[in-house]
């Protein structure tokens, strides 16, 4: 668990700048709701205003109402008569007023649920659009993925409650208005009162709802741990390990340390925060009573009428409850923006430049060429490949032979332009791998990590994968299938390739290590057209009989193809045209299979080694 503490809070002077500043997010969060839905956004307006404008106009009706009795009480004392008509009018147009108040706020109900599904759905796409254009070595920054884990996290519904809250803002601004003209017909000191009442409730909340984000911010990282823990401790592909190797009392003692932490620091918050706010509450309640005897004591010096007197009380109530929302929505506004940030702060990492246009080299046939090529992680010390140079052309094949983390597979990925070399450059074609149109690039490269994705979806769509223009083409999923040896046990399947994989879908049919296997490598024979093999360790959780009958049909295909192959069986790396042997992140020994065993080095000694095993 990160030991970090919490970032201090600013210094008082800049306190008012930070809280001001802050507001900057207000603007973009309406114009993405603007663009979302126009007219729900103006549906919304609207149902503001008239829900914003009637609480007052009831209130005026109510003074009437109370006082037309008054005087029909009077005249029926006077005369006999009841004028019914002289009250009834004034009931019905109130009864109009509050069944219309009542409608504005089902429409702003409705209205906001159907915004809140729409700005979500949008909020989620623009977050996921903008990984698509970040690169590997963003994703495997602990920082960044802090930022996207806080974006996903609460960005994508801060939007609209920040929307509704600038809308129930000027609803009650409305309303504060509508009140203002009321009760400086009482007193101009009555709107004051008001305003002391509610101020020191909301600089309360503002405070608090900075230090909430400040604690929000720091914790990201336990955060992403324990939703960690909860994936290891509750998904298929790591339960059976986790069982077996009785690590469930260990990690969910681990979760619940976590948990432990963060609801201590949330508990201290609340109390506070709950503490102050009941406090200075208290003041908000004096200030209404303060108005509450000072109304009674003018209607009882005859200074006001019994109507009067209802309309200001109820104004008074009102006036300090649209007030508390007001302020509470500004506090809110705050916070809201406060968390808008993490959206914008995502959204506006900056992307990895892709000037590259080439869709053809210099001279083509040339093929791969590494020269003085190094490459070091972002934060490492140590580089993880430095001073590789190797020239692979058309119709050759290259093995790579090596321990466990000597930079195989970093060499797979600055050929596929995952990563960008430290130093050096690498050509294709006689032209500079960066100079390439990324996805021209990768259009020619066909390949299977060792780390492959189990797609949860249908066979034929874990085909269709390897090649977006013919992801449902069910004529080369069968082609691809069949050179990947998948072909027999999908057909074996209920739904053939149309059955669902995985068990996170109802239905879902779960493979052997060897099937998953054989369907990664299908999905790398769906591009056609790549004339780059990239294999690695293609066949490790296949049989030998299995293995021997991909690389025969992968000999047969592959006769004008460049390929590059990691594996750990020297059955398979001998047949290769070149044999790289790298350790440590530079190359040890470079040849074919002949000259490598007469050189007596290092691929000599493993290959000695393990074909004693099979004696």
């Amino acid at each position: 668990m990160s030991s970090r503490s919490p970032r201090p809070a600013p210094p008082p002077e800049n306190r008012l700048a930070a809280f001001l500043g802050v507001f900057r997010y207000s603007r973009r969060a309406l114009a993405l709701v603007w663009q979302t839905s126009r007219s729900l956004t103006i549906g919304l307006a609207v149902a503001t205003l008239v829900a914003g404008v009637l609480p007052a106009v009831a209130a005026w009706l109510g003074q009437l109402i109370v006082d037309a009795v008054v005087a029909a009480m009077e005249r029926h004392a006077e005369t006999g008569q009841v004028a019914w008509w002289s009250v009834l009018r004034y009931v019905l147009a109130e009864a109009a007023v509050v069944a219309t108040i009542a409608l504005a706020q089902r429409a702003l109900s409705a209205q906001q649920s159907l915004l809140r599904a729409l700005l979500g759905q949008k909020v989620n796409v623009m977050i996921l659009e903008k990984a698509g254009t970040l690169s590997l070595a963003q994703f495997e920054d602990s920082e960044f993925y802090d930022k996207l884990t806080r974006a996903r996290r609460e960005a994508s519904v801060r939007p609209l409650g920040l929307v509704n809250k600038t809308f129930g803002l000027a609803q009650n601004a409305i309303s504060l208005a509508s009140f203002g003209v009321l009760l400086v017909q009482f007193s101009p000191w009555a709107p004051l009162l008001l305003v002391a009442g509610a101020l020191p409730v909301f600089l309360s909340e503002a405070k608090f709802s900075g230090d909430a984000f400040r604690l929000f911010r720091w914790r990201s990282p336990q955060t992403r741990m324990q939703m960690y823990l909860e994936t290891v401790l509750a998904r298929e592909d790591s339960i059976k390990e986790v069982k077996l190797f009785g690590l469930e009392p260990l990690l969910l003692d681990r979760y619940r340390r976590i948990f432990d932490t963060l609801y201590a620091e949330d508990r201290r918050l609340t109390l506070r925060r709950e503490g102050w706010g009941f406090a200075l509450g208290l003041l908000g309640t004096l200030a209404f009573y303060l108005a509450y005897a000072w109304v009674v004591a003018e209607t009882v010096t005859g200074r006001l009428t019994l109507g009067e007197m209802t309309m200001y009380l109820m104004v008074f109530r009102q006036g300090q409850g649209a007030l508390s929302a007001s302020l509470t929505a500004i506090g809110g506004m705050y916070e809201d923006n406060l968390y808008l940030s993490n959206l914008y702060e995502y959204l506006e990492q900056p992307t990895p430049p892709d000037a590259g246009s080439l869709t053809a080299g210099a001279h083509p046939g040339d093929g791969i060429r590494f020269e003085n090529v190094g490459f070091t992680y972002p934060g490492a010390e140590r580089p993880a490949l430095q001073g590789i140079s190797l020239h692979l052309r058309p119709g050759q094949s290259l093995a790579l032979v090596g321990a466990n983390g000597s930079g195989k597979t970093t060499l797979i990925k600055l050929l596929t332009r995952l990563y960008a070399p430290s130093e050096g450059r690498i050509l294709l074609d006689g032209s500079d791998l960066q100079a390439w149109d990324v996805q021209a690039l990768r259009g020619r490269i066909g390949v299977i990590f060792q780390d492959f994705v189990r797609y949860q979806l249908k066979v034929g769509e874990n085909l269709g994968a390897g090649d977006v223009a013919a992801f449902e083409d069910e004529a080369r999923w069968r082609e691809a299938a069949r050179r990947g040896l998948a072909d027999d046990f999908i057909a074996e399947m209920p739904g053939g390739y149309h059955t669902q994989l995985g068990r996170w879908f109802q239905g879902g049919q779960e493979l052997s290590g060897g099937q998953w296997q054989k369907v990664a490598l299908s999905r790398a024979y769906m591009r056609e057209e790549a004339d780059i093999l990239v294999l690695d360790e293609p066949t490790a959780a296949m049989d030998a009989a299995a293995e021997a009958a991909v690389y025969a049909d992968f000999r047969d295909h592959s006769r004008d193809k460049m390929t590059l192959l990691i594996s750990h069986r020297f059955s398979t790396v001998r047949a290769a045209d070149q044999i790289l042997v790298i350790d440590g992140g530079e190359i040890l020994e470079q040849g074919d299979h002949a000259s490598l065993m007469a050189a007596n080095g290092r691929y000599a000694r493993l290959f000695r080694l393990q074909a004693r095993g099979y004696e």
